[in-house]
Parts: C-alpha cells; sequence; structure tokens
C-alpha cells in the first residue's frame, strides 16, 4: 500500500505540472497573448495574462530574487520531505498535487518575468484574485490536506465499550 499510495500520489504531481505547464505554454507561446489583456467568459470571470513577481496575492514581490527562491525551495523541501514520510494515499496526493502546481509556478519564474496567471475572478470592479491551474492545483491539494485533517478517508478506531 505504501509504495501504491507513492506512484499514484507522484501521478497526480506529475498531472498537475503537466496541465498548468500545457496551459501556459498554449496561452503564451502559442498564442501569444498579451499581458494585460482580458477578455471576459462570464459575468464573474475573464480570461487574460499578467505576470505576479511575488507568490499569492503578490505577497513577498519586495524579494531580491535570490531571496524568493530561497524561500520557495524552503518550502518545496519541506513538501517533500512530508509527502515522502507520510504513509496516507489521501496526505501523499495533496502534498503531491501541491509539489506539482509549486514547482510549474517556480519554473515561471525561470522562464517568465514572474509568475503567469489567467483567470481574473471579479464581482464588477472588486477583484478577488487573478490565478493560474497551478493555484488551482495548490487549492486542490490543500483541500485534500483538510480532508485528512478532518479525519476523512482514515480507519476509525474501534468502540471500547
Amino acid at each position: 500500500m505504501k509504495s501504491r499510495a507513492l506512484w499514484l500520489s507522484l501521478a497526480f504531481g506529475l498531472v498537475a505540472f503537466a496541465v498548468d505547464r500545457l496551459h501556459k505554454y498554449i496561452q503564451v507561446d502559442l498564442m501569444h497573448w498579451p499581458e494585460g489583456h482580458f477578455v471576459p467568459v462570464l459575468p464573474i470571470i475573464d480570461v487574460g495574462l499578467v505576470f505576479n513577481p511575488g507568490v499569492s496575492y503578490g505577497l513577498l514581490s519586495f524579494l531580491p530574487a535570490w531571496g524568493m527562491a530561497l524561500v520557495i525551495t524552503a518550502a518545496l523541501c519541506a513538501l517533500v520531505v512530508w509527502w515522502l514520510r507520510s504513509h496516507s494515499l489521501l496526505v501523499r496526493s495533496g502534498l503531491a498535487i501541491c509539489i506539482g502546481g509549486a514547482l510549474s509556478n517556480a519554473l515561471d519564474r525561470l522562464l517568465f518575468p514572474g509568475v503567469a496567471d489567467f483567470f481574473w475572478l471579479h464581482v464588477g470592479a472588486f477583484s478577488f484574485f487573478i490565478f493560474n491551474l497551478a493555484d488551482t492545483a495548490i487549492t486542490l491539494g490543500v483541500c485534500l490536506l483538510l480532508l485528512d485533517l478532518l479525519g476523512i478517508g482514515r480507519r476509525r478506531a474501534a468502540n471500547p465499550a
């Protein structure tokens, strides 16, 4: 079971990475989508392109490139150690999906002026955030970790009555 959880979760992480890279390749490299140009898709979501120099919501954008690289490397190393030490398929899957998304966003920092974000969630002029498929994968991975925290997917202990 431990080996199966390792390989299955690894596959989930690779899919998260590959889907995000494919989308970025299509929209940035093939379509040459201009930065700052957004097209409405639904009343609350537009598709476009911006480059985010920080992490989530532009946090830490003040850091120099080496500082950002240090933060990203430390976070990814911690996630990988956690992933390797876990025995739960749910936890390993959540972590692998987070790692796949985070690696794709980290690669953006080498290829682009920042992380390529495409989907703008808003209500009228009120902007919630702009995100990409890697961010969606990270969010999904965190949701799986929260499910584990809530005890979902674990065997219930016998009731000692």
